[in-house]
């Protein structure tokens, strides 16, 4: 190989790893803050990012930035598929599953009529009522992918997702509160934590401060609303056709590799074929991969520009988490949601 060729072989490599770098030394930071001394990691990478928007004025770092916000994303996204298979979501009988469908469609749907009540776009309705209803930050983020690129997208995203993940974390302490209140069982309670509470991590923990049976339910539960990822993607792509067409700035892929790749490792995590070690270690990946990711995203907003937005979303946000707790708990009122 010709010294031309190896420098072009690594020209890519070497344009992208400052901005990456400084991703993923966000990500160590934040993960390590957060395992020792608790808190939302994504959150932590969010603000950390942010302060450091000022990289983002010279083109050192820009390039590795915008890649590890666009396509370790989406790396991420795809790999949350191995925490899924087929029969977990078969095992949890036809009650849950009509719950989540419903309560997915119906969140989505009262965003984007809210939205429009509150004077804010339609995107901010749907990503906002997409993020309450599916898996919080995960979705923001995955949604945000497909959706048209304009010049608040990205603003939107990053309100989305600190409003969502303040939001889950306050969930985590105060639903099992209610539970306990309420005197569920602990089927009950685990899917009523499953089905409203926005991160995952967060349902796990609110799971288990009931009981061993409560985090078991309550995390199958919040996995099958995870898989309601893939139809909600499909559907934004629809909704989004209009931009393809008109081949503007905010073109969405006809249909996203990393949405495929979400499919496939679900069926073949379904068939038994990624061993136990493996899924462990994509599931850390995965989880990685989302946290720099955010961190990049941190790093492309400004303190001034968020500041912009004001309070609607944040009112919005709360508004779509209440619709979600009541038509969950009117679920398990009515005996609809029980296994």
């Amino acid at each position: 190989m010709s010294k031309y060729s190896f420098k072009r072989l690594i020209e890519p490599g070497q344009r992208l790893m400052p901005g990456v770098i400084i991703c993923v030394t966000i990500a160590l930071a934040t993960t390590f803050i957060a395992d020792h001394y608790g808190g939302p990691t994504l959150l932590y990478a969010l603000l950390f990012g942010m302060t450091l928007h000022f990289l983002t004025e010279e083109g050192r770092c820009l390039a590795g930035v915008e890649f590890t916000s666009r396509t370790i994303l989406r790396l991420g996204v795809a790999l949350l598929g191995v925490r899924i298979t087929l029969d977990e979501v078969a095992a949890l009988g036809i009650g849950p599953i009509f719950m989540v469908i419903a309560g997915v469609t119906l969140t989505i749907a009262v965003g984007a009529l809210l939205a429009r009540i509150l004077g804010l776009s339609r995107d901010m309705g749907l990503l906002t009522g997409g993020s309450v209803a599916i898996c919080g930050a995960s979705a923001a983020l995955a949604l945000s992918a497909v959706m048209p690129r304009h010049e608040t997208h990205e603003r939107n995203t990053i309100m989305t997702v600190v409003a969502v993940t303040t939001l889950s974390t306050v969930a985590m302490i105060v639903y099992p509160l209610i539970v306990s209140m309420l005197g569920l069982s602990d089927s009950d309670a685990g899917i009523f934590l499953g089905g409203t509470i926005h991160d995952v991590a967060q349902v796990v923990g609110a799971g288990y401060m009931i009981s061993e049976d409560a985090g078991a339910v309550a995390t199958l539960v919040k996995l099958l609303r995870v898989a309601m990822l893939v139809p909600a993607v499909i559907v934004f792509i629809f909704l989004f056709r209009k931009n393809r067409a008109e081949g503007s700035s905010g073109k969405v892929p006809m249909l996203p590799g990393f949405l495929v790749a979400f499919v496939v490792i679900v069926l073949i995590n379904s068939l038994g074929w990624i061993p136990t070690m493996a899924a462990e270690l994509a599931t850390d990946l995965s989880r990685w991969c989302l946290v720099a990711a955010i961190a990049g995203l941190g790093i492309k907003t400004s303190f001034q520009k968020l500041a912009v937005v004001g309070w609607k979303p944040v009112i919005l946000m709360v508004a779509e988490t209440v619709f979600l707790l009541v038509f969950v708990m009117a679920c398990i009122y009515f005996g609809i949601g029980g296994l």
